[in-house]
């Protein structure tokens, strides 16, 4: 072993960017589809056929449909939905990470009964349900997300939830689906009354995800929303990395096999833009899983890299020392959403130089 050699999943861990959609382990579908299939209460197919294990190739036109079309049709009930998330954190936990936010889009189960604030409630009764009974280091706090499809009353919807919920464990607001949907312009307001009334609130936006998200136009929008953190950041010219620059201190959350496997990069990991900002000074980089099997961050579900193997994927293309791996983590604390007393636990927690 060298002396740089690190064990990346004892390494105490910080994730800001994942899905709970997309960070349930197929093996976790699975296990929900069976009960829904003996129960008489579902058609799909069995997710280890719609979903194989070790198809991590996924791209934005294929991604997006398992959600609207499969996932979302199975976790359509209290039950389900309390199952997933208690797996979706014994996993993250298991892989050594101590912070969490979780986000996803409130949804309605009209079949169940749920009502979005109800969708809200029993995700947060489930994460409190899991600390208290569970000796992991792992705290969970949740990030409400708008689609880019919403109307600017449902985005309002989601505004309305975080106020709802605001010191009850949502810490953020997010803007996220499919990039090819828009335009946003719509949705400006919203985060901006976001920003305006709720200053506890922290604000992150997916942001240049893909070519048709990438215009100079549409992200000097998005950064004139004030976000304190950016996701993926991947299609910017030079002005609007200046403009990122500018702000100072902002927080880039990047997914390197989510962007690979989905090829929303040009080129293999080594190609990665993460070789480009993680030593950027007025920048803070939090790397993410990427999601399924047995779970992954941007949607660990989905392409299968757990926040552990992001590390050791950076160490080795990028080739980062032990020193550097435990300064990107700790840097990393500055810019998540859970206040100053979170901050000083996990300053407690994180490895050191």
């Amino acid at each position: 072993m060298t002396v740089d050699a690190v064990d990346y999943k004892a390494l105490p861990k910080i994730e800001l960017h994942a899905h709970l959609s997309g960070s349930i382990s197929r093996q976790c579908l699975h296990e929900v589809w069976l009960k829904k299939k003996e129960d008489g209460e579902t058609d799909l197919q069995d997710p280890l056929i719609e979903m194989p294990l070790g198809k991590h190739d996924y791209d934005l036109k294929t991604f997006f449909p398992l959600f609207s079309s499969y996932i979302y049709h199975l976790v359509n009930d209290t039950w389900a939905l309390r199952y997933t998330t208690l797996s979706v954190l014994s996993d993250f936990a298991a892989d050594g990470v101590v912070y969490l936010e979780l986000r996803t889009t409130p949804r309605a189960m009209p079949s169940a009964g749920l009502t979005k604030s109800q969708y809200v409630q029993v995700i947060l009764e489930t994460i409190a349900e899991f600390e208290q009974s569970n000796t992991a280091s792992l705290r969970t706090k949740l990030i409400l997300s708008i689609d880019r499809r919403n109307t600017l009353r449902e985005a309002n919807e989601v505004l309305s939830l975080c106020r709802q919920f605001s010191g009850k464990g949502v810490v953020g607001i997010d803007l996220c689906g499919d990039p090819a949907r828009g335009p946003i312009d719509i949705l400006g307001p919203v985060f901006e009354e976001a920003k305006r009334t709720l200053p506890e609130l922290g604000i992150t936006l997916h942001f240049a995800e893909a070519e048709a998200s990438g215009t100079e136009e549409e992200l000097l929008t998005l950064l004139s929303w004030r976000p304190d953190r950016i996701g993926h950041v991947i299609h910017l010219n030079e002005r609007v990395k200046e403009e990122v620059k500018r702000r100072g201190w902002m927080g880039l959350e990047l997914c390197l096999s989510c962007n690979v496997h989905a090829g929303m990069i040009c080129g293999g990991f080594e190609s990665h833009h993460f070789g480009e900002w993680w030593k950027v000074e007025e920048t803070v980089v939090v790397l993410s899983a990427s999601p399924t099997s047995p779970f992954s961050t941007d949607d660990v579900g989905v392409f299968g890299s757990p926040l552990s193997n992001e590390y050791a994927l950076v160490a080795k293309h990028f080739g980062l020392t032990r020193a550097d791996i435990c300064s990107l983590v700790r840097k990393g604390i500055d810019v998540i959403f859970g206040g100053d007393e979170e901050k000083e636990r996990l300053r407690g927690l994180i490895w050191s130089a």
